[in-house]
């Protein structure tokens, strides 16, 4: 499995992650739309939040990152947030 942790924090940052939870329903359809979906979070923060996303392997995450990207163009360009701080990696241990 693959991992990759969005960071975003900043200006529009708040307002971003405001937006994220009124769109849930649209976030939720988008991010198990992609190929190799294990799991998913969005975590509000005292300056923003961040999104931690599982896939199958590292051509899920990358193609969650595209779509984050694009979704966040489209639907949250007005917020002014910065590109996020993103990492990622090979997961050792994945709870559930």
């Amino acid at each position: 499995m693959h991992a990759v942790v969005r960071t975003y924090s900043g200006k529009g940052a708040k307002e971003l992650f405001d937006l994220l939870e009124k769109r849930k329903a649209d976030v939720e359809s988008l991010i198990r739309g992609i190929k190799g979906f294990v799991s998913y979070s969005l975590v509000r923060t005292a300056d923003g939040g961040h999104s931690v996303s599982v896939y199958k392997d590292k051509a899920g995450t990358d193609e969650s990152v595209q779509k984050a990207k694009d979704w966040i163009r489209e639907n949250a360009s007005g917020t002014g947030v910065s590109a996020p701080k993103i990492s990622e990696g090979s997961v050792i241990l994945h709870l559930k």
